[in-house]
Parts: structure tokens; sequence; C-alpha cells
């Protein structure tokens, strides 16, 4: 098909996930002047919970790149324009023709005005404009590189080349600047959020983890794989305490609180450069041997960089642990609009009293913090006694698919 040839139709930014507001071009896998064809991978961007790969929805010639790598776009702003047979697009209306490579229910792009840049308007990506506002550049006169000659984040660096590596003006030495992307943006608001607008209290146990170290070691002997970590028992153990107090698997609306009918539990997982949270989902239903697997493969989907938004979607609960990094007890933020979350601390063997002699035996502390406005200190503490009354005896969570 020539490029010359057809209708040009605007390929905006869809919505990938509730709290999405913009997302950021991590790698265009086609360049202007090349082919598409419909579902074929055309740019991969990193939203506010993962790096996802979409794919064209349309045949044609992709005609010209307006968000550059590295740059953001607001959400249902154009990224790009691609020029299809004219039989196959009757008009010239802004079009998003991307989707996610991970088949999930979407919302439709927020409606872009049709109309075009205002008389005098640099033209500039929104990256741009807000690098420049912070660094006090005016647009005016900077020449622009990115497509089209537009004005990216690198030529408003240009314009104040301090700013990657600012001169030390105190005596703490020179400063570094790293902006956060946009996962680590979202995190930060929320994380501010849940401190700011949750009324949040926590409370702690020991639990013993004798009986629980006996199970996988017979586990490991007898050839069973995958073999189940202490977190993969904690999720289990957790999922099964929910089905009990539906008020931690909730969420707080003003007024009211929102029980769900699934118990999804995120477990938090740190990646390169910022903490997700992928969900188990049913995992009250699911074998601790399914929830081995499950939570192996969503760790190393973060670890790769290859974790979708649906990965991280749908979660009821959180459980964070810190127990491999030598960490004995922690505090974790809620992550709104769950109402509870576990923090994990390392299984060891410490001292402890049985039967009035000091002995030694293996143990864990758990710190579960929650939103008082559905969950009060009585019913988190028997949350707490039922993990543990799971965990202490964890033949309990070796049964049958869907059972306690």
């Amino acid at each position: 098909m020539s490029a010359a040839v057809g209708n040009i139709v605007e390929i905006g930014m869809p919505r990938l996930s509730d709290s999405m507001e913009e997302a950021t071009v991590l790698k265009w896998l086609k360049r202007p002047g090349d082919s598409v064809t419909r579902g074929e991978e055309l740019v991969e961007v990193e939203t506010d919970k993962a790096t996802v790969v979409y794919e064209a929805e349309r045949t044609g010639v992709l005609e010209e790149i307006v968000v550059d790598e590295g740059e953001t776009a607001v959400l249902g702003a154009v990224i790009a324009k691609l020029r299809v047979a004219e039989d196959a697009a009757p008009s010239l209306s802004r079009t998003a023709v991307a989707k996610p490579a991970v088949q999930q229910a979407r919302t439709p792009a927020a409606p872009v005005p049709a109309a075009g840049p205002r008389a005098g308007r640099v033209r500039a990506t929104p990256v741009a404009r807000r690098l420049a506002d912070e660094l006090g550049v005016a647009l005016h006169g900077v020449g622009g590189t990115g497509p089209g000659g537009r004005i990216v984040r690198a030529d408003v660096r240009g314009r104040a080349p301090d700013v990657a590596t600012r001169p030390a003006a105190t005596g703490k030495g020179a400063v570094s600047e790293h902006v956060h992307t946009a996962t680590q943006r979202t995190i930060a608001q929320r994380m501010s959020e849940s401190r700011t607008q949750i009324p949040e209290f926590t409370v702690e146990a020991e639990i013993s983890m004798s009986a629980a170290r006996a199970l996988r070691e017979d586990l490991r002997a007898g050839g069973l794989e995958p073999l189940p970590s202490y977190n993969d028992l904690v999720v289990r153990a957790a999922a099964l305490a929910l089905r009990d107090f539906p008020n931690l698997n909730a969420a707080y609306e003003t007024g009211k609180t929102l029980r769900f009918g699934r118990v999804n539990v995120g477990v938090a997982v740190a990646g390169e450069d910022a903490l997700l949270v992928p969900t188990v989902r049913d995992a009250d239903t699911k074998t601790i041997f399914e929830i081995a697997a499950e939570t192996r493969v969503l760790a190393e989907r973060v670890r790769d960089r290859k974790v979708t938004a649906d990965d991280l979607a749908d979660g009821t609960f959180t459980v964070s642990n810190l127990g491999m990094f030598g960490v004995r007890r922690f505090t974790a933020v809620i992550n709104p609009p769950q109402v509870a979350i576990l923090a994990v601390g390392e299984v060891a063997d410490r001292p402890v009293v049985v039967d009035r002699r000091l002995v030694t035996g293996t143990t864990m502390e758990v710190a579960l913090s929650c939103d008082h406005r559905v969950v009060y200190g009585a019913e988190a503490a028997r949350f707490l006694g039922r993990l543990r009354q799971l965990l202490e005896h964890p033949s309990l969570l070796i049964v049958e698919r869907g059972s306690a």
C-alpha cells in the first residue's frame, strides 16, 4: 500500500486501568513508512501499573509518530497516525487503534477534541511542557527535534544543561536528578493518599512455624514440585482466613463497605525500580502447589518487566513479605481501595518458652494493618488468630480445592 493513498486515522492512548491518567511510550516497534498489519505488535507503553505491548487494530502504513520514545501522553491523546485504505476509514475521526496484548475488558479512551492546535501554540509533548514549567524554560524559540519539529524533553533539557547533575550549591555535594516513571508516580500518589486519608491501625502477632518447616521438609523429601515457600503458605492461609472475615476482603466507599465475592490476594514483588503487586485470583480455591506455581510466574514477570495490567488487577487483599531480606517485623502501607494488608517478617530460629522452659523454636512475626472505617481491632485480632491456627497446623492448608 502506498503511504500517499488512503485516509489518516489517529491512534489515541487508550485507558488500561481505572487509575490511569497518562502513560509513557517506551519503544516503537514500527517506524514511519512501515506497513502495519492488524494484530501486529506496534508499541510498548508503560502505564501506571505495568509495561504493555499494544497490537494494531487496523492494517495500513504508519504515517507519523507523534509521541516519541521516552515521552508521556495523557489518556486519549494522539500518539501516532496511521494511513489506511479509503474504504477502511470513511472519516478522519480520532480513533484509538491499539489494544493491549492481554485480553481484558477495555474502557473506551477519553474523547479528545478534534480541533487543531491553537494559533501561536508551540508544538511540544506533555512531558516537555511540564519539564519546561519546572525549569522555567520558555518554549518559544526552542528547536524541536521530535516528529514534525515537536519539542521533546531532550530539547528542554538542552536549554537547562545543569538539571541532570546540578552543581554543588551546599555541603551536600552534586545533586543528580532521577525523574520518576509513570509507575513510581502512581505508587507515590497512592501511598500518600493511603497515609493521609485512611485511619489506619496495626495489630501484631508471633506465629510458630516449626510445623510449617517440617511440612516443607517432608514435601522436599517427597520430591513434590513446585515446593511451596513460606510465603505461599501465608498466602493460602490468609485467603482461607478471609473467608471467615469478609470485612477484610473489602473496600471502603463513603458511608458503605463493599465486600468482594472473590478472594484475590496481591503479593508484593520488588521490581527493578518499583514495588508491584500481582494478583493470585481465587487464592482460597487453589492448592498450595497451584499458588506456588503461580506466584513464581508472576514474580518472574515483574522482574523481567513483562507483567501486564491484567496481572496487577482485581486484588482484594495484599501480603507483603520482607522476610527474605532478614527483616524481623515491619508495618506495611494499605494499598487503597483495599482495607487491609499483611506484613510478613523472617522465619527464623528464636528462643521461645514452652511449658515454662526456654527452648529454641522457629517463629515468624506478622503485622496486620487495617482501615478503621471498615475493620475494628477485635475483628483484626480474630483474623490473626485464624491465620496463626492455619499456619501452626499446616495440614489444614493441604486440602481439596475450594475447601478449608
